[in-house]
């Protein structure tokens, strides 16, 4: 893998397709002798000038803006070259491989995948947390999202992580010392305390996780399936959450036969909500395959709201007060919940939603937990589902100061408060135990340093940077 960060690489930075402006970039450790052949002259650094871009028979391919950026004081921390042409692909072809032209005696090749990144974090201009924001700041569908992808690659998350890095090997330094002088270690602990010292970092890591997971709701949001009858009113709920019809409603049982998914916002979050078909015992071949992929979205959920029609329980059970109940439920669904209590993991929240409340005529009372009566035809009620399923993600109101946050990072981050549990049972039984102790502070440590980078291994780079775009 090293060998190949020594090449100057090059590639197009913009997205393929037709485009006002188009963007070839190219880096490495020395770049002058591509600047001379195809912009025809020396450029100013980090001014953008307008010129003729040329091929290697002196022939324009295209005119546009070309910055010269020398290192380290550029993106990758190399010599960086950027021209800004027409974004046609044609046209972009053309002017790239008039690069690697120009740059075939000094070994000019195609850039892998997130490459100018992946140089950029080992030329030191950015931390591993901040690179990955890159991509998150893309990839970002709302604009929580973007505040807290920039927030990230701004170092936000970084700098807490390093300061709770500092604490921890300053915290590592006294045990070490203890190590060292056995005869004093219950002293030099008790001394400098470091059982507070080790209580304030598991607080520290314990703000940090709650931050990180509501950033990780930010970038990856919750996969939310309606599941219920046929007619409970399924796709007349996804059309209402979606504000648009994107689903045929029928009054004909058996409409949907395959799942119809769309991304929504709420407060921020992106919810994937997933209309599936009904569930039901069926001779229609084709129906019964859309059950089999309903229930494999059922199992692989964040959530579910089980949708029950309140038109099917008896108008009398409806005006007798009495709260509606498993029961109710159950006649309204058939063995429905049943299957779903069988079938799910035992941390996906299920919601009752009972639906067509405009025609019953009253309002239901509700059973204690997650339960509602709305109508997906007038709206009514439909605000309080969104605040159930935020509740249900674990989303609080403000979302101010939140950074990004991959699943790399919150298995990381668990790692190091797992470290720091036992280092806190190790510590209660002092000297026995005090090289343990040692032990599960370096551990806890060796986790933290690979959020950012600092401690870490070839194939982890790997597997980050080659999800990135091609040019970036």
């Amino acid at each position: 893998m090293l060998p190949l960060l020594t090449d100057p690489i090059a590639a197009i930075a913009t997205a393929p397709g037709r485009g006002a402006v188009g963007i070839v970039r190219v880096s490495g450790a020395d770049v002058s002798a591509i600047v001379a052949a195809v912009c025809g002259r020396v450029l100013q650094p980090r001014v953008a000038t307008y010129l003729a871009f040329l091929d290697g028979d002196g022939q324009i391919v295209d005119r546009g803006l070309a910055i010269h950026f020398p290192g380290p004081h550029s993106y990758t921390g190399e010599d960086v070259l950027e021209l800004q042409g027409h974004g046609g692909t044609v046209v972009l072809n053309m002017l790239l491989a008039c690069c690697l032209q120009a740059g075939t005696p000094i070994g000019l090749r195609i850039a892998r995948p997130g490459e100018f990144t992946e140089r950029a974090f080992l030329n030191g201009k950015m931390d591993l947390a901040q690179a990955e924001s890159v991509a998150d700041l893309i990839d970002a569908s709302t604009e929580s999202a973007v505040r807290s992808a920039n927030r990230s690659l701004s170092g936000g998350f970084s700098a807490e992580v390093n300061q709770l890095l500092d604490s921890l090997t300053r915290l590592r330094m006294l045990v070490e010392a203890a190590l060292d002088f056995p005869e004093e270690d219950v002293d030099v602990l008790l001394q400098k305390d470091v059982a507070g010292r080790l209580m304030g970092l598991r607080a520290q890591i314990e703000a940090i996780q709650d931050n990180a997971r509501r950033g990780s709701l930010l970038r990856d949001g919750i996969r939310v399936v309606i599941a219920g009858a046929p007619n409970a009113g399924k796709s007349s709920l996804l059309n209402a959450l979606a504000g648009a019809e994107l689903a045929i409603v029928s009054a004909h049982a058996g409409t949907t036969r395959d799942k119809l998914q769309q991304t929504i916002q709420i407060s921020g979050v992106p919810v994937h909500v997933i209309d599936t078909a009904g569930l039901r015992d069926s001779d229609d071949e084709i129906e019964r395959i859309g059950i089999t992929r309903a229930w494999s979205e059922i199992e692989s959920a964040d959530a579910i709201i089980l949708l029950h029609d309140l038109t099917t329980l008896a108008p009398d059970r409806l005006a007798s007060g009495r709260p509606l109940c498993r029961a109710d439920a159950m006649q309204a669904s058939g063995n429905i919940a049943s299957q779903l209590a069988v079938r799910l993991r035992g941390d996906v929240p299920v919601v009752d939603v009972w639906n067509k409340l405009d025609a019953v005529g009253v309002q239901p009372r509700l059973a204690a937990g997650h339960a509602l009566a709305l109508s997906a035809k007038t709206l009514q009620g439909l605000d309080g589902l969104r605040a159930v399923l935020l509740q249900l993600a674990g989303w609080q109101a403000g979302a101010e100061g939140l950074y990004m946050a991959r699943q790399r990072h919150m298995s990381a981050l668990a790692t190091v408060a797992g470290h720091l549990s036992g280092a806190t049972t190790y510590l209660r039984l002092q000297v026995p135990t005090l090289d343990l102790l040692a032990e599960e502070l370096r551990l806890a440590q060796n986790a933290l340093g690979q959020i950012t980078g600092a401690f870490g291994a070839d194939d982890l780079l790997g597997a980050i940077f080659s999800k990135f775009c091609i040019g970036k």
